[in-house]
């Protein structure tokens, strides 16, 4: 009995001084860390565009004259979460689908094609959206952003007091805005209407790695599991979580003035990726 108190103990000191790691840590120091204890073998989704391949296919666009040079290209792996899920589609049946999402700014893979997203999912994590208040974003989206009170009033059928408190809890969190009688989502060309599925042009094939460089999560997957129930309704089924990784090609070009300039490249698609966080 003794023993196990003991081991108890334990485990309850070394969750709370995890804890206390994540939240005291500076973020330099635990992205350090990050990288320190997960230098084993990941999985990544298949590199099928080398660096050297993209160089030169791009290569007037990069190059803009004799005098601008390529630097040494780096690698980086990005994290993702596969989302092997059920839900209800508008025809009433049930269907399957695996869903693609970046846990570094938040945000759903609509298409691998051209890596397209969703835009507004990252914000809704941030600012803790609940169920309710996704009835009323997706009924923002589905009308293009904007839609006036009664208009939400009939789409929702519930009562004025109830409908207030939702509007208001949206406006608090900065997700909807409000202008006269007429609300609009608090965000620069929202995405957030679609199913929750992400269209795979090719099949997804990992592959081992170790000893490379990954960027940090910035999202967890309990923070995903929570707004995707949220957001694609009571129906809505998570059966399995994979972690994988992006390869992404980092290719800098020297300038004649010695600056340098860096692009950002999907090592599975080719394309030329342009999120804000790899400023960061």
């Amino acid at each position: 009995m003794l023993r196990i108190l003991f081991l108890l103990g334990i485990l309850a000191a070394a969750v709370y001084g995890y804890f206390q790691l994540d939240i005291s840590t500076p973020p330099e120091v635990k992205k350090y860390l990050e990288n320190v204890l997960s230098r084993g073998e990941f999985h990544t989704l298949e590199l099928r565009h080398t660096a050297a391949q993209i160089m030169e296919v791009h290569r007037r666009d990069l190059l803009k004259s004799n005098r601008h040079k390529y630097l040494e290209p780096t690698l980086r792996f990005y994290p993702y979460l596969v989302l092997e899920v059920k839900y209800r589609h508008s025809d009433d049946e049930t269907r399957e689908g695996v869903v693609l999402w970046d846990l570094t700014d938040g945000e759903m893979v609509i298409d691998t094609k051209d890596w397209q997203k969703t835009h507004g999912f990252g914000d809704c994590i941030t600012a803790g959206a609940d169920r309710q208040e996704f009835r009323i974003l997706n009924i923002l989206a589905s009308k293009g952003g904007i839609i006036d009170r009664d208009g939400l009033s009939k789409m929702l059928h519930v009562d004025n007091d109830v409908l207030d408190t939702w509007i208001e809890s949206c406006r608090r969190k900065k997700l909807i805005v409000q202008t006269g009688n007429r609300f609009r989502l608090h965000m620069q060309n929202a995405r957030l209407k679609t199913y929750p599925v992400t269209k795979i042009e090719e099949r997804l094939v990992t592959q081992a790695h170790k000893n490379t460089e990954k960027a940090s999560r910035r999202y967890s997957l309990g923070q995903i599991e929570r707004l995707a129930r949220c957001a694609f309704g009571q129906d809505f089924t998570i059966r399995r979580t994979t972690d994988v990784y992006l390869p992404v090609h980092c290719i800098a070009v020297q300038n004649p003035d010695g600056s340098i300039h860096t692009t950002h490249w999907n090592a599975m698609n080719g394309k030329r990726l342009f999120q804000a966080y790899f400023s960061d």
